[in-house]
């Protein structure tokens, strides 16, 4: 791999203000990708709907998302990246939108395949261009903050969107997210430098990313983690209701148990990997994601245990999928875009493998089997992140 992203001495207002303005577009990202699983049962109430069958726009989202991640990658390689990241958020701020004012599920669900595609757009990109921004010494730091997007939509947009969901409607939700997004699209045109882009990939390219073995054991370990995660994830609302009887404002604290969690884990991330490196914060963090899954498991039922196994867990959430990010931009330097974009992919099939998994057992009332069919996959996981401990020539 000997082709290099293009230098660009610009530096617009600076790289902080540019990871600030790509952490806001994360967030956004994140909700958008991750905010069904906050509003399941009022949604499906209210269109009339099983849980299962609006849990699909989960699944149905991740495999468009799986698809488009690695393609956008490729069609917009040299494409500027302010354009690109900006268009992105300026096109979610429509399918919110048009969210909103759905009428029907079936509808609701093609606006957001479409809303879907346009978000695949943005993570991996925005990672790589913060890469091209900052220092090589610097980029698994400034990959990990700009991630801190999705910890913040854990942290506080998920308790959010549980609650403005059950006590306003979920339409709000939308509303409230096609206006981040044009604050996003905004931020990303004032802060970003202009002339930002890939090289372009090749087959030659492609193969050469494909055949590189410790690419491809951080992408199965990252499919592995989101296979696992999102068989409970998906339904925590209904797994609590079900299993603890809990109610409302129990859900909401258990979503920001898991999410504050998430962002906290995240921010220490970035200090660890400066002394640590990578390889050992992704064992702490994907360690941490299965001991709390595992005190999930076991204390199904009580929602206090129930709530602390989720708070660990969350520790390790957005955390460990940042260092995978970092270790593939440092894996596969010159085409990090396109490594990070197989990465995001890997995270989708592992949505939509999980979602579906835990849709099936739920629909069978197994629902102690989900927790530890996660804690099963998470503990594969460990072993697979464990196996890529580097040499001295690799991350």
């Amino acid at each position: 791999m000997t082709a290099q992203a293009h230098e660009h001495p610009r530096r617009a207002t600076g790289p902080r203000l540019a990871a600030l303005s790509l952490l806001v577009g994360n967030l956004v990202i994140g909700l958008s990708i991750l905010g069904p699983a906050g509003m399941i049962d009022p949604l499906a109430s209210d269109l009339g709907v099983s849980v299962t069958r609006a849990a699909f726009l989960i699944t149905g989202g991740a495999v468009v998302l799986c698809i488009g991640s690695p393609l956008v990658a490729a069609a917009t390689a040299t494409m500027d990246r302010k354009l690109l990241l900006a268009g992105a958020m300026s096109l979610l701020a429509l399918c919110h939108a048009a969210s909103a004012i759905a009428g029907d599920y079936t509808l609701l669900l093609a606006i957001r395949l479409a809303a879907m595609l346009v978000a695949a757009v943005f993570t991996p990109q925005a990672a790589s261009a913060i890469g091209m921004i900052v220092g090589e010494r610097e980029r698994p730091g400034a990959i990990a903050f700009v991630f801190l997007g999705w910890s913040l939509a854990a942290a506080l947009g998920l308790p959010a969107v549980a609650w403005v969901s059950a006590e306003v409607g979920w339409r709000s939700v939308h509303w409230g997210l096609a206006a981040l997004s044009l604050l996003a699209a905004a931020m990303v045109v004032a802060s970003l430098p202009s002339g930002l882009s890939n090289a372009r990939m090749s087959f030659a390219s492609w193969n050469a990313l494909l055949r590189d073995r410790l690419v491809l054991m951080l992408l199965a370990a990252t499919a592995l983690a989101s296979t696992g995660q999102f068989v409970v994830i998906t339904y925590v609302g209904p797994l609590l209701a079900r299993m603890a009887d809990a109610d409302a404002a129990q859900i909401v604290a258990c979503f920001a148990a898991f999410g504050i969690a998430g962002f906290l884990g995240n921010v220490a991330a970035t200090r660890i990997v400066g002394r640590a490196g990578a390889f050992i914060t992704s064992m702490i963090f994907f360690g941490l994601m299965v001991i709390g899954a595992s005190i999930w498991s076991l204390g199904a039922g009580i929602v206090v245990f129930m709530t602390a196994g989720a708070g660990i867990w969350g520790l390790g959430f957005a955390a460990s999928n940042s260092m995978q990010q970092a270790r593939l931009a440092a894996a596969a330097p010159s085409f990090s875009g396109a490594a990070i974009a197989l990465n995001s992919s890997a995270i989708y099939v592992g949505q939509a493998a999980g979602s579906a998994t835990g849709g099936a057992l739920f629909d069978r009332g197994f629902f102690h089997l989900m927790g530890w069919t996660t804690v099963a996959l998470l503990a594969l996981t460990l072993l697979v992140v464990a196996m890529t401990r580097p040499t001295a020539s690799r991350v």
